[in-house]
């Protein structure tokens, strides 16, 4: 019988979540929906002192904005928890007895300062087959002292114990066979007495069992660690529910080599995370993508394809689209380069595709924001005229705030360029115009505009870019009619002459 598809995205709260966690969750998520599974939801909090409070709450709103919604997990429930490590102690001690009753796993007692000691006498010292017994473990040491030791209370820690000689196969879904011989593994610490907490490898191995994960989908970075995983699994006997592996490519730099990194972003000014971090320690503010003004589902769009291509030359997708084509066996196994500028294009192209009304209930907050009374009506048709020209919405207000506000400088080199000599006697003449003009529509506008400039033989770039200037304060903005038309004719009057009075001077 086929496995039920169910996978986990289980991040560490040591701080905010990298958008390759993002990633990572994302193309699970793709993948559970593909095929009718399940997402499980978990919090690797196991490391005590790495803990950042708030870390966990960002991950989860994160997830929320994202729209990528678990089916279990911390903060959705499910019967297979709890979902935190953290509360899952007397689960993991269980197995850690197991390993040791069957000897697979020992009890060592060296301290930092002799592991340290250790590797300065031995170059590229690692604790395994050939080191274990000149060190302080149960192996090396008389059972009696062993007890002695942990009854009086001394600290220890459970290893791994691995055998040389044996090669480790991992059967990875995006990278194939990859081989790995057990004598380049260190005997891995699975077990603190210090927190009684197992460390990350243990405790992975133990919840994906019990909670019946079918694939693991996560970054390359783990790739070194899944041979480890392989052997506990055989070790406990668990070989015929070990899940399918799959490592994604890495997310590299934007220029250079190497992998993406919050100093990246800093450098070349554009965020690594999904919303802002305010770091409860340094005080920090880190840039998010949520407060940078993307959308959501554009920034899904650009992570989907990094590192995975459909095979057509299709860009925009929605989520349905890229469950419906998603598949991990079309995953690249080199690296993606964290283009930002491409995130943009995505940004702008949702921008587009959005209907004027839905950008403007985005764009009104920043309306009213500048002390603006405008009807949201109002709004929408200057959306429908500047939406085109901006990456994001929060950018609108710079190059449409005219449409709401009548300039009161005008820009210097736009009047040397544009504002000619005669200008102010073209453009009182163009107002007495205006004046006649009662049917204010912008096709009636510019028929009647358009036979004045012809009958007077004027050059019609003349009249228009002095007009622009004189509505606008500067050489922006849309077909001059369809401003005139927003803004009214009264209004258009009043811009108009006050230029010709300020600008004649």
């Amino acid at each position: 019988m086929e496995r039920r598809v169910r996978v986990r995205f289980a991040p560490s709260p040591t701080g905010p979540l990298h958008i390759g966690g993002v990633r990572t969750a994302l193309y699970n998520y793709l993948f559970a929906k593909k095929h009718g599974g399940d997402m499980v939801f978990r919090i690797e909090d196991t490391d005590s002192n790495r803990f950042v409070e708030g870390a966990e709450a960002y991950i989860i709103e994160s997830f929320k904005w994202f729209g990528i919604k678990f089916d279990e997990g911390v903060s959705y429930g499910g019967d297979k928890g709890p979902y935190r490590q953290s509360e899952r102690r007397s689960i993991y001690k269980k197995y850690v007895d197991q390993l040791l009753e069957a000897g697979k796993a020992y009890i060592a007692f060296d301290t930092p300062e002799e592991l340290e000691q250790k590797r300065s006498e031995i170059e590229n010292f690692q604790y395994d087959a050939s080191t274990r017994m000149m060190m302080r473990n149960s192996l090396s040491l008389p059972a009696e002292q062993v007890k002695e030791m942990i009854d009086d209370g001394q600290q220890y820690v459970v290893r791994f114990k691995i055998d040389p000689g044996i090669e480790v196969h991992v059967d990875d879904i995006i990278r194939g066979d990859v081989m790995i011989k057990s004598d380049v593994l260190d005997d891995k610490v699975l077990y603190k007495s210090a927190d009684e907490l197992p460390t990350y490898h243990l405790a992975n191995i133990v919840d994906d069992h019990l909670m019946e994960i079918s694939h693991v989908i996560r970054g390359e970075e783990w790739l070194p660690s899944a041979p480890l995983h392989v052997l506990l699994y055989r070790a406990f006997g668990w070989e015929d529910t070990m899940p399918r592996f799959a490592h994604l490519p890495l997310l590299l730099k934007p220029d250079g080599k190497g992998k993406l990194s919050k100093r990246d972003g800093d450098r070349l000014g554009f965020p690594v995370f999904p919303l802002e971090w305010h770091d409860p320690k340094s005080g920090e503010i880190s840039s998010g993508f949520r407060e940078k003004g993307y959308f959501p589902e554009a920034v899904i769009n650009f992570l989907a394809l990094l590192g995975w291509n459909p095979g057509t030359e299709q860009e925009l997708f929605t989520m349905d689209e890229l469950i419906e084509q998603f598949d991990l066996n079309k995953c690249s196994k080199a690296g993606a380069k964290f283009a930002f500028e491409k995130a943009k294009w995505f940004n702008h192209e949702y921008i587009l595709n959005k209907s004027d009304e839905e950008v403007a209930d985005y764009f009104a907050p920043i309306v009213i924001g500048h002390g603006i009374d405008a009807s949201i009506e109002d709004i929408r048709k200057v959306v429908g005229m500047m939406k085109g020209r901006v990456n994001f919405v929060n950018e609108l207000w710079e190059i449409c705030d005219f449409f709401f506000i009548p300039p009161t400088s005008y820009d210097e080199k736009t009047v040397k360029k544009r504002w000619k000599e005669y200008s102010h006697l073209q453009m009182a003449e163009l107002a007495d115009l205006i004046e006649t003009i009662d049917d204010f529509s912008m096709e009636n506008q510019e028929k009647v505009v358009f036979a004045w400039v012809e009958e007077n033989s004027y050059k019609l770039g003349d009249i228009m870019n002095a007009f622009r200037l004189a509505l606008v304060g500067r050489g922006i903005g849309p077909g001059m009619f369809d401003i005139t038309a927003f803004l009214g004719k009264e209004e258009t009057l009043r811009r108009l002459r006050k230029a010709i009075e300020i600008l004649s001077a």
